[in-house]
Formats: structure tokens, C-alpha cells, sequence
């Protein structure tokens, strides 16, 4: 099963080097006022371009700045509960994700949920006018954010370096849509630079923030260059597309750098907002996505047409591996990390209690599934080999379930967890107490493990001797 948000070893030995190079002495850095600052800028940040707030229409700040205040006054935001280095903390910031709807955005062990903006063929009900108002405005920024970073990489794609970047992408794009060339030629058609470049602009997510310096408490100090306490700490952004641009909005306060160079944010002296438009890695982030792999999964169910009976149609290994992975993508990856949030989404709308309710039925069918397998691993006549090699493709699945449920839980009942406001502290969901008539198997699976391991121990005594 993917994982994200997964902590660096070898960056944080990096960090710890540095920090004991330097001691208590501070690296120097440059300001705007420093003269070597505009060499400086351009030779190592020549991708990172600032455009002074002047320059963008007064209609779209009016607009964005109302709506992102109306989403603070309603409580949209909220303070992420994320694990470092396995140990849950609350970001000093507060946040919201606006987005495609359906779309998701990673990082830290937590995935959180698109508030849809307005789209074409999707019904949003916002819990309030100002709410989509808001969402409206949000969508507006991040269309003009996108045609500005569009001119920007086209102005810039001159560059011999990026320019070649761009062609091969482009190139290997056509050959992989057009199939191999057999003649060791490239396709006719023209290659479309300026495609690349908007896939690299295509920005489906926007991750809002909100920080009230006053308010927030231990910040830690910067530890490099001595710039002050920091909001957010020196990092990559996650679960992007390669390469692509990340467009910031800063209001209340005065790209592709994310793969070379980290960032910090500093957390000044007055409140302000953000909105970071990311074009985020969306290959398995969708609801498209994980509805289209609970079709994969209940493919190999089904029912007599007669009796209702359900069964299974294939026991063979490569389909029991498939079935039980996707189970428990839905369940640790989407289910638990959306009611791990509380139902804060509600604040701004309901859009999502739709979808998830379809994802746990579809989940509740893989837990049927399952106990129709572990029947089938009792009560069929089957050689040790091939219960051997059943059990052997089963057990890893329900081991992992097993110590993903309790780690959930753990997080679920923490102090800090408890600490949130009642409507944004975590669900435990799915949850059920053992017997309950609904469902096939115990929320708890250690009984069924230790029955399954042993089975592989005599299958294995079996099939040796």
C-alpha cells in the first residue's frame, strides 16, 4: 500500500550535520537592500518570480481578499493534525484546501479534502452563499494565476537548459501516446511545447493559510540564519507533479524551486493569509481514482441470481492480492484519514459525506469478501500447497490491517487529539464492537491471525515432509 509523508533519514542527518558545523554561529544571508542581492537571486532563484500586488487587478484582490476573510469568520480553517518522525503535532497554521472537487492533497501522513470551488457539471451545495461566494473568488485567482505562470515559463523556456527539458518531455509525451516507433523515428506531429508547459501550470488544488502570530505559541527559531521563529519549518512541498510551478498569494503582508531549493515561512509580526496554488499528484489523490479501483476489487464478487447468495469467483493468489490491497487503501488511505479530520469539511459544505458513504459501502463488500475467502481457506479440500500459497498472499494484508487499525485508534484517543474543538476532533470510523450482526468480520483481527498462522505452519510441516 502507498505511503506518504514518509520521514527523510538521510535529510534529517543532513540537517544535524550542518547544525553542528555551524554551532552557535549564524550563516549570513541577503535582504533586497544587500547590493549582491539581485546577482544572488538570479544566479541560484532564476525560477522564482515576484510580482508586486499592483500588478494584479484590484477587482480579484477585492474579491479574493472578502472571500478568504468570510472563510476565516465562518471557521473554515483549521489547524492539520500531521505525524513527524511518527509523532502526531498540530500545525501553528491553520488551513483549507480548495479544489477540483474530489481531489486530495498529501503530506505528513494526512490527506486532506477538497471544499470544491465552482465547477462545470458538478452540484456543490456550500453551507453558505458567502461560502461559495468565496470558493468563486478563490477559482477566479487561481485561473488568472495560472495564464500568469503560463507567460512567465514561456517568456522564460528560452533557457537552454529548461527549453531542453520541456522538448524531451514533450517528446517522450508523443511517443508514449503514439506508441514505440518502430523505425527508431519521431512522430510527424509537431511537438507541443506549450502543452508540457500547461500541465506544468494546471493548478487543481490551492492550499490556504492563515496565521495569527500573536496566537501562536512555542514557535522554534530559524535555525540556520538567525531570521526569527518560523510558522512553517525549512522543507519540500509534497505530492506535486514533477517539475511543475507553485503560484503564491500572500495578502496582509508585504517556481519550480521545490526540487532544489526548501523554504521556510517566518512567522512576521502580523496576521495574514496565503493561497498556494499547486498542481498536486493526483494519479491516485481522486475520487475517480480509488472508485475506479473498488470496481477492480468487487469485480470478483458475486451473487446467485437466485438464492442472492454471495461468493467469489476467482481464489486464485493474484486476485486475493489485489482485492485485499485495495481494501485496505480504502480504508487506511480514504476513510480513516477523512473521519480523522472530524467533520470539519461540513463547515463549508457537504460534498464529501456523499462520496464517502459510497466508499464505505464498497469497503463493507471488501470485508465480505474477505470472510468469504477465510471460509473457503476452512472448509475447502485443498492441497497444503495451494492453502499454503492462499494463506501465505492473505495473512500480510490482515497483519497490516491489524496494526493500522490500533495505530489509528491510538491517534484517535491521543490527548492532542482531544484537545481540538468537539467538531473537529477525529472519528475512529470504521469502528464496531465485536458480534455486531452487520459485520462479517471483528473490528479486531489478532484471533484470525494467529488461526491463519498457524495454518501456514501445518501447510508448510505438510508440504516439506
Amino acid at each position: 500500500m502507498k505511503r506518504f509523508g514518509k520521514y527523510d533519514k538521510a535529510k534529517e542527518c543532513k540537517k544535524q550535520k550542518l547544525l553542528k558545523e555551524i554551532e552557535d554561529r549564524k550563516l549570513p544571508y541577503l535582504t533586497p537592500k544587500d547590493v549582491q542581492f539581485e546577482q544572488l537571486s538570479k544566479a541560484k532563484y532564476s525560477k522564482l518570480y515576484l510580482r508586486q500586488a499592483s500588478c494584479v487587478p484590484q477587482e480579484i484582490h477585492l474579491k479574493v481578499q472578502q472571500g478568504l476573510t468570510m472563510l476565516q469568520d465562518c471557521k473554515c480553517f483549521a489547524q492539520d493534525l500531521v505525524q513527524i518522525k511518527g509523532k502526531d503535532v498540530l500545525t501553528p497554521v491553520y488551513r483549507l484546501l480548495v479544489g477540483d472537487p474530489g481531489s486530495t492533497y498529501c503530506y505528513l501522513n494526512t490527506r486532506l479534502f477538497t471544499i470544491p470551488w465552482p465547477s462545470r457539471g458538478v452540484e456543490v451545495k456550500y453551507s453558505s452563499d458567502e461560502i461559495g461566494k468565496a470558493c468563486k473568488a478563490i477559482k477566479d485567482l487561481n485561473e488568472y494565476l495560472r495564464v500568469e505562470a503560463m507567460k512567465i515559463l514561456l517568456d522564460h523556456c528560452s533557457a537552454d537548459e529548461e527549453m531542453g527539458f520541456v522538448a524531451a518531455a514533450a517528446t517522450s509525451a508523443l511517443i508514449k501516446d503514439s506508441g514505440s516507433m518502430k523505425d527508431g523515428t519521431y512522430p510527424k506531429e509537431e511537438i507541443s511545447i506549450s502543452a508540457v508547459l500547461k500541465d506544468r501550470t494546471s493548478f487543481n488544488v490551492t492550499l490556504l493559510n492563515y496565521m495569527d502570530p500573536s496566537k501562536m505559541k512555542y514557535l522554534k527559531e530559524e535555525p540556520y540564519f538567525g531570521m526569527g521563529k518560523m510558522a512553517v519549518s525549512w522543507h519540500h512541498d509534497e505530492n506535486l507533479v514533477e517539475r511543475s510551478t507553485v503560484a503564491v498569494y500572500n495578502y496582509s503582508c508585504d517556481d519550480d524551486l521545490n526540487m532544489t531549493h526548501q523554504h521556510c515561512v517566518l512567522s512576521g509580526m502580523q496576521p495574514r493569509f496565503s493561497s498556494t496554488h499547486r498542481v498536486a499528484e493526483c494519479s491516485s489523490g481522486t475520487l475517480d481514482y480509488i472508485f475506479r479501483r473498488c470496481d477492480v476489487a468487487l469485480r470478483n464478487l458475486q451473487k446467485d441470481p437466485l438464492l442472492g447468495i454471495p461468493s467469489l469467483i476467482s481464489l486464485e493468489p493474484t486476485y486475493v492480492r489485489q482485492t485485499e490491497e485495495i481494501h485496505n487503501e480504502v480504508e487506511f488511505e480514504w476513510l480513516r484519514q477523512f473521519w480523522f479530520q472530524g467533520k470539519r469539511s461540513a463547515k463549508a459544505s457537504d460534498w464529501w459525506f456523499g462520496p464517502m458513504a459510497v466508499l464505505e459501502n464498497s469497503w463493507r463488500k471488501m470485508e465480505q469478501m474477505t470472510k468469504l475467502l477465510l471460509c473457503e481457506i476452512n472448509e475447502a479440500e485443498w492441497s497444503s500447497e495451494r492453502k499454503h500459497q492462499v494463506v501465505s498472499c492473505l495473512l500480510p494484508f490482515l497483519e497490516e490491517r491489524q496494526e493500522l487499525r490500533k495505530s489509528w485508534m491510538t491517534r484517535c484517543q491521543s490527548r492532542l487529539a482531544n484537545s481540538l474543538p468537539v467538531d473537529e476532533q477525529p472519528e475512529c470510523r470504521p469502528h464496531w464492537c465485536r458480534g455486531d450482526p452487520d459485520m462479517p468480520l471483528p473490528f479486531d483481527l489478532e484471533e484470525i491471525i494467529s488461526l491463519l498462522r498457524n495454518q501456514l505452519v501445518s501447510a508448510d510441516g505438510d508440504i516439506r515432509s
